[in-house]
């Protein structure tokens, strides 16, 4: 979990910082590669969120 929280957070600065320097530069191409890089770290948390209530409903229902 923390591997990925802080997989997470380097993406989101990485990403903050390609558009930061997408503006001083005025290049559109870093722009978007900061959205993707934005968008891939919202992925994965969404992926995680949606994993870890599959895996919490799969393991209630082993038990029952």
């Amino acid at each position: 979990m923390f591997v990925i929280l802080l997989l997470v957070i380097a993406m989101v600065a990485w990403s903050l910082h390609l558009m930061q320097e997408a503006i001083e530069q005025q290049e559109f191409s870093m722009m978007l590669a900061g959205l993707l890089v934005a968008a891939a770290a919202s992925g994965m948390v969404s992926a995680y969120v949606l994993m870890n209530h599959y895996m919490a409903f799969s393991w209630e229902v082993a038990l029952s």
